[in-house]
């Protein structure tokens, strides 16, 4: 009777380990399966995440390049050195040009003198007479220039000889601050041909509380 017994219950044990551990099975097979479609889900995403970063990345890189090419071609961006176009402009602000060989009398140019860049007043193109007085009025041939921006007038001591003709394919400039004879008044720097016109400023955009449209 007693060894009978212990069968039973080796055989009872022996049933319920090979339940738990088909149980057991069960349970790891589901973690698993589970386990996998998690990683497949995360991997996915972040294949779709580092694709989508990359498309960004390309996208920003092309609008930088884009936006160097227009600020070296066609839209200059110069920041003013100095004080001779003051009130209007002063030294550390900055300034967006636009190429454009079409000016006039008045607009704010930004152009080549050596290895620098000046910012100056257009006064006259090519072929015209320019005259200053000795009060610093300003005459374009034979006819006075009304300058509402300039503070204070004046002749200067320039080594040039009045009245100025313009040479071809040259422009005459001035400062706003006449006191600042860096300009066409001396000989130095004289007219300025064609090809050193940098471009026509058109707005002022640092400080940003000095914004403005010229």
């Amino acid at each position: 009777m007693f060894k009978i017994e212990i069968k039973k219950k080796l055989s009872g044990g022996k049933l319920n380990k090979s339940k738990k551990k088909k149980d057991n099975l069960e349970v790891v097979k589901k973690y698993k399966l589970s386990d996998i479609e998690n990683e497949l889900k995360r991997e996915s995403y972040k294949s779709k995440y580092f694709k989508v970063l990359q498309s960004t990345i390309y996208v920003l890189i092309i609008i930088a390049a884009m936006a160097a090419l227009i600020a070296t071609l066609i839209m200059p961006v110069i920041e003013i050195s100095g004080d001779s176009m003051k009130p209007i402009l002063n030294e550390g602000e900055i300034v967006v040009t636009i190429k454009n060989k079409n000016l006039h009398t008045g607009d704010i140019v930004a152009f080549y003198q050596g290895n620098k860049i000046l910012v100056k007043r257009v006064i006259a193109g090519a072929g015209s007479f320019v005259n200053i007085d000795n009060e610093g009025n300003v005459f374009v041939n034979g006819k006075e220039l009304e300058e509402e921006y300039v503070k204070n007038k004046n002749l200067g001591e320039g080594d040039i000889k009045y009245p100025y003709q313009v040479p071809d394919g040259e422009w005459f400039f001035l400062s706003d601050d006449r006191n600042n004879l860096n300009d066409s008044r001396n000989s130095l720097i004289g007219s300025v041909k064609n090809d050193n016109i940098i471009g026509k400023v058109i707005f002022r955009v640092w400080p940003l509380n000095k914004f403005k449209i010229f």
